[in-house]
């Protein structure tokens, strides 16, 4: 039996590119075990991917082989590569940023360029911009299938010579900390930050108290109020806002059953930041 195969990509539903990569995989071997982190990446967000990444992967058993592909310089000279985690699961992507969080919040104990004269899809070697399908999908769907080994994935590569995309840190001042709003809760519009529970308990801030939230863009400010930090969104009232914990013990803000990001014009991402402070007495 096969070990796992998870996919991930900016494809969406639209036409048949997701259902080609899972024909790839079932044409590999018939009893292998296909899933999906999402298809729905923003186009050619290879940050968020990084993201959803390190959402999901740690929760999967060690063998599990994830295929990520979010590449918008597919064709071109960047390194195709299959990540090995130290808790045992692989990624086969893109090496162009998509293991930024992986390799810095979790781990990445080595790494192998896929040898794509073994490697690829037969009769694909004209094909240069479905590599998701000719490359990915096809080295995924052999390492998990156990038709290769990770040896026979390919050369082996530094690992500190996987690509990373800028990270900011949080900025910690006497009564404050500044961090950046990195990812959507996309369904229910809740705000994600890099700001770690355990650095914003360093203001004394008890679950029931106040948290005076500042958010703003590269150009102006877009929010400020004081919120209550909340242990879940039944502490307080149907439509009111919050700061709380994410489930990766990071600092969120949200409206309980609402859009706290349509609400206020609040996007995500380079030049969108976030100050959470001890209100004035």
């Amino acid at each position: 039996m096969g070990k796992p195969l998870v996919f991930q990509s900016d494809f969406g539903y639209d036409d048949g590119a997701v259902s080609a990569m899972y024909g790839v995989a079932y044409s590999v071997s018939g009893d292998i075990k296909v899933f999906d982190v999402t298809h729905n990446i923003p186009q050619y967000n290879i940050w968020e991917a990084s993201y959803r990444l390190i959402q999901t992967v740690n929760y999967w058993p060690k063998g599990t082989v994830f295929v990520s592909v979010v590449d918008p310089g597919v064709g071109s000279t960047r390194r195709s590569i299959v990540a090995l985690t130290e808790a045992g699961q692989y990624i086969v992507t893109p090496d162009n940023g998509t293991l930024t969080h992986i390799k810095r919040l979790s781990s990445v104990c080595e790494a192998r360029v896929i040898d794509e004269s073994v490697n690829r899809l037969p009769n694909s070697g004209e094909s240069y911009t479905f590599h998701g399908r000719d490359i990915y999908a096809y080295t995924g769907a052999r390492l998990a299938s156990g038709v290769i080994s990770y040896e026979q994935v390919g050369p082996s590569v530094e690992v500190s010579s996987i690509v990373e995309l800028p990270v900011s840190e949080p900025l910690v001042h006497e009564s404050s900390i500044k961090g950046s709003i990195d990812v959507p809760d996309v369904r229910f519009g809740s705000l994600w930050t890099n700001i770690p529970r355990r650095l914003f308990n360093s203001l004394g801030i008890a679950y029931g108290g106040k948290v005076e939230v500042i958010i703003e863009n590269s150009t102006r400010l877009l929010y400020r109020n004081t919120l209550r930090y909340a242990r879940s969104f039944d502490a307080v009232y149907v439509g009111e806002a919050l700061v709380y914990v994410n489930s990766l013990d990071y600092l969120a803000v949200a409206i309980n059953q609402g859009n706290f990001s349509k609400a206020y014009g609040v996007g995500t991402g380079a030049g969108w930041t976030i100050t959470v402070q001890k209100p004035a007495d």
